[in-house]
Order: structure tokens, then sequence, then C-alpha cells
């Protein structure tokens, strides 16, 4: 790794440059998931994304997943798994969510991703918390139902969730589960692991579209929705993947996973600019709470003791 101690202040530079350029991509993602509605659907948006990726790995990742294939053959059946969880299942509830949800909405609820993985690695592997990490936990989750809620307290009472919220809620679960499963990653490059989890991703999509054009839910692209998947496949699919990968190898992942705390608030920016929607207060407060809590859940966690373990979390590849 390249995060060491003695890293230079251009090489930190462009290790954040290309870090926030990642969340910004990341964060556009809930805004082309709501210009997508009522120009492509959601599985036709899932397909065609993995395959645009495809396409771009067969121009320039082909030598790296050659080279690395007897390494990767034998996993994959696990890469497989992986692919359809954190890629194929959870942009199809992402992208379904925001037929009934805002943009703001699915970009703060991404923000609990962080609170679910510690959760979620704590049930399976029993990764200590420490007092103040639950504190942590519990403050991004008043803000996740806040933003669940709409911060109204007489819907809180009723239980009454948007279906979109709740998709999302579901999706952000997925994604944790998948960022977790990656500890078992094999050893073989992260690009190389991406494209392969990437191939399985489109392949799992296919049934899934089928069964979407079966129940008469199928919309071929229009012009929009054609545009909509170029951007999602060049920016949130491939270009973050790159530029996520190379920060990680400058800062290490430890440094470099705090800057996923943009995501909500570059989802919120776009939306607003974007989409025009309404930034209500109760969004500000909803914002402050995940932040905060992820802050502190980062800030007070228990050092890790096995250097690699830390290693093995570069290839956590996002949306």
């Amino acid at each position: 790794m390249s995060g060491a101690s003695g890293l230079s202040s251009g090489g930190a530079l462009k290790a954040y440059a290309l870090l926030v350029g990642t969340m910004t991509c990341w964060g556009m993602n809930a805004v082309l998931g709501k210009l997508a509605v009522g120009e492509v659907s959601p599985m036709v948006l899932v397909s065609a994304r993995w395959l645009g990726v495809i396409l771009l790995i067969a121009v320039f990742l082909q030598k790296g997943v050659r080279r690395d294939w007897p390494k990767l053959k034998p996993h994959l059946p696990f890469l497989a798994a992986m692919g359809a969880t954190g890629f194929t299942c959870f942009n199809a509830l992402f992208y379904i969510a925001a037929h009934s949800t805002t943009a703001i909405n699915i970009g703060i609820l991404q923000g609990a991703i962080p609170i679910f993985v510690m959760m979620i690695a704590f049930a399976v592997y029993r990764d200590r918390i420490t007092p103040l990490q639950l504190v942590g936990v519990l403050i991004t989750a008043t803000g996740v139902v806040v933003v669940a809620s709409g911060g109204s307290l007489e819907r809180l009472a009723q239980l009454a969730i948007r279906n979109g919220d709740f998709l999302m809620i579901l999706a952000c679960l997925l994604y944790a589960s998948y960022a977790v499963g990656l500890r078992r990653r094999p050893d073989v490059p992260t690009l190389s692991l991406f494209a392969v989890m990437a191939a399985a991703a489109f392949v799992v999509s296919i049934p899934f579209t089928a069964a979407e054009a079966a129940m008469g839910w199928f919309q071929w692209p229009t012009l929009t929705g054609w545009i909509v998947i170029a951007l999602v496949t060049v920016f949130p699919s491939f270009l973050a993947q790159i530029f996520f990968i190379q920060g990680v190898d400058i800062l290490g992942p430890g440094r470099a996973g705090v800057f996923a705390n943009l995501v909500p608030v570059f989802a919120s920016l776009f939306a607003v600019i974007v989409l025009a929607e309404d930034f209500a207060f109760f969004h500000a407060v909803a914002l402050a709470l995940v932040l905060t809590g992820i802050w502190m859940s980062e800030r007070f966690k228990r050092p890790i003791a096995a250097p690699e373990t830390t290693v093995r979390k570069t290839g956590d590849a996002k949306r």
C-alpha cells in the first residue's frame, strides 16, 4: 500500500481528487435513478448498465482478466453470488425505489450502509463494537427513521413508511452483506475481481429482466433512457470503480472509506440542483444525524489487529 506515513502532499491530493470524484459519481446515481423513471424500466436499466460495463472491461481490462483467469476460475460460484447480491439485486432495488421516493431520500439512506456493514460484521464475525460506536449506530439509525418517516411523528406512530424508502433500506442491507462477504474474496487484483463480478451481475440480471417483461413492466429505453444508461455505465459503474481502487492504493482502505460519507451530501446537492427537489428541514436533520453517526462509528472504532484484513478490504467495490 502506498498509504504510508511517507505519503507526499502531491500523492495525497491526487488520492483526494480520485475519491471525491468517486463519491460524486455515486451521488449522481441517485439522480440518474430518478431520471430513469418513465424512460426505461428498472431491470432493463440494470441489465444494460452491466452489459455496458462488460464492453468497457473488454476494451480496457481484458489483458488483466486473462492473466488472472486461472486464479479466478475456482472462485466463480462465490464471485457470481457476490455480483448478484452487491450489483444486480442492490441496483434492482435501488432503481425500483426511485419510482416511489425522492433522490434526496435515496442518497441519505445510502449513508446507512457503513453502519449496516458494522452490524453484519458483528453478527457474522463478532467484530467488537465500542460503546461510542454503538452510540454512532443509534444516531445513524435515528437519521434513517427520520428520512423514512418523512419527519412526521404521526407517520412514524402508524409505521407508515413509503415503499421506496423501505426498498432502499433493503438495498442497503444487501450491499452491506456484499461488503462483508468481500472479506472472503480470492487473492487476485481488484480490477479482475470487479470484471468477473460485473459479468456475473449481467448474467444474473437476465432472468429478472425476463420476469419484468412477463409481468408487463418492461419498457424499452427512450432517447433519455439511453442517455441515462450511458451515464450510469460510464460514471457510477466504471470510472468510479477505477478511481476508488486507485485512491485506496494511495491512502489505504481505512482513510479512503471515510470519503463514502460524501455520497449523501452529493446526492442531496444533485437532487436539488438537477431535479429541483425540495430539501426540507427534516432532510437536513437526517443528513446531520447520519453523518454524525458514521463519523462516531469510524472515529471510535477499535484498531484492526491483522494487517492482512485491511489489505483485503481494498476490493470493496461500490454501486
